[in-house]
């Protein structure tokens, strides 16, 4: 095989602007990114593959098992207890059947979550490919398991309900003997990056035209090994997704939360003050797995009421949610992530106006009797109370109030009594009684506007916000 295809696929597109980006981090990093990634805020990750059909220890079975040294007895014990010696990791494919795999299913619990867009492992670190990649012969979801190319009718499904649909893409695998090669040079050859990882890159992009592109598996070799900065400025320049597709920041050791499109810097990132650059958190609704565990436990599990306020704090931060389920490997998404999924929905339903295309506040966290978040969007702001009050009154201290302003209870359009605290700022608004909220979350959202004008601008910021 050569790296010929490569070359064939950067010359298909012209692009259509006079601007173009080269190869290289300052012009990279300059590009805009695509307002719908920041208006949508809340996204669905998906981990799916052939780790999901041992349903243990966690999508890094196989390098847990036989990888690591000395390798992690639990997973040892696992499969000497239920498979018979020499069984070899390859032969779990046949048994990822996905036979009861409905994509419309699928696209309708993540369209009822209130997510915007849908994020599929398209190959993990095992080198599985949920599509049928002419560079991965015989492990791939066409040729073996499913026998089906599941990142294609996912694809349709959710692009149907008006979602972005995204792919994820581990660059290294573990035991590909290609990129063990590199590694054993010291990653000064580049055969798994040109005749395994570019070519396959390349093929999914063209043929699946994803509008996110999440880069992981980058951490044990430079950017300048995996050619990252020559795929973007292909991706950015001449892809049929050019416009609108927005990638992560893990194109090479160091490179998180330095350089790409958005960043997510660390699985579970939650910043501790309002960061300058524009930042997603995953995270997973299993606390120990991204991928289906056959041995989960309920209190392993986040509830509705710790997503929510997990939420919250990210999109008061500037950060968009990823949030994860692992499906079996029979192909459903497990009743319990189903459950959580439709919960974050209907109470995104309610108040998903302080969410989407909301920007951070000039404050966006206070805590006196209760902690409350802040959104803004326009003239309003959005104060998010994620524990439910003890009282029939709440007390905001950051806004400043004029006469003209209004408070509403979202859900609710009857404007709501409120008093100045005094002349600096701040009110105390008297609550309804407050109707029944799902899961039990507790949350009140509160929307003061107009506002007294304040002049001030965030770093990174244009425009001034109230």
């Amino acid at each position: 095989m050569t790296s010929l295809p490569v070359f064939l696929f950067i010359g298909i597109f012209v692009s259509q602007t006079g601007a173009r980006y080269t190869a290289n981090w300052t012009s990279l990093d300059a590009r805009p990114l695509p307002s719908w990634y920041d208006e949508a805020k809340l996204g669905i990750f998906i981990h799916w593959g052939v780790f999901s059909v041992p349903g243990f220890d966690s999508e890094w079975f196989w390098w847990h098992w036989q990888g690591q040294q000395p390798p992690d007895p639990k997973c040892v014990s696992f499969m000497s207890k239920n498979y018979p010696p020499g069984f070899s990791y390859p032969e779990f494919a046949p048994e990822f059947h996905a036979q009861f795999f409905n994509p419309e299913e699928w696209a309708d619990i993540f369209k009822a979550s209130g997510a915007r867009y849908v994020v599929l492992t398209a190959k993990h670190h095992e080198g599985f490919t949920n599509w049928g990649s002419p560079h991965s012969w015989n492990w791939n979801s066409v040729d073996t398991g499913p026998h089906r190319d599941l990142v294609g009718d996912l694809g349709q499904a959710v692009r149907n309900r008006s979602l972005h649909y995204g792919l994820y893409n581990s660059l290294y695998e573990w035991f590909n003997p290609l990129y063990l090669n590199d590694k054993k040079n010291g990653f000064k050859t580049q055969e798994f990056v040109l005749h395994k990882l570019l070519p396959e890159l390349y093929n999914m992009v063209v043929r699946y035209r994803p509008e996110v592109i999440w880069s992981d598996g980058d951490w044990e070799a430079p950017d300048t090994y995996w050619n990252s900065t020559e795929f973007l400025a292909w991706l950015y320049n001449d892809s049929p997704v050019k416009d609108t597709v927005v990638t992560n920041d893990r194109w090479g050791a160091g490179c998180a939360c330095k350089h790409g499109g958005y960043y997510n810097c660390d699985d579970k990132y939650t910043p501790g003050q309002l960061p300058k650059h524009k930042w997603e958190k995953c995270t997973s609704v299993d606390t120990f797995s991204w991928g289906y565990r056959r041995n989960m436990r309920l209190n392993e599990l986040m509830d509705l009421p710790t997503i929510i306020a997990d939420l919250v704090r990210t999109i008061a931060m500037g950060g968009n949610y990823l949030l994860n389920v692992g499906p079996t490997p029979d192909g459903m998404i497990p009743a319990v992530f189903e459950e959580r999924l439709r919960g974050v929905g209907a109470w995104m339903q309610i108040n998903g106006e302080a969410i989407y295309a909301s920007k951070p506040w000039r404050v966006q966290f206070e805590n006196t009797t209760i902690p409350v978040w802040y959104t803004s969007k326009g003239s309003s702001v959005y104060a998010i109370v994620t524990t439910k009050p003890s009282k029939s009154t709440v007390q905001l201290l950051e806004p400043k109030t004029s006469v003209t302003t209004q408070v509403t209870l979202l859900g609710n359009a009857k404007p709501l009594s409120w008093s100045p605290l005094g002349p600096g700022g701040g009110l105390t608004i008297l609550l309804p009684e407050l109707p029944f909220v799902p899961g039990s979350v507790g949350c009140v959202v509160l929307k003061v506007n107009p506002l007294r004008t304040e002049a001030w601008v965030r770093a990174g910021d244009t425009a001034a916000r109230n």
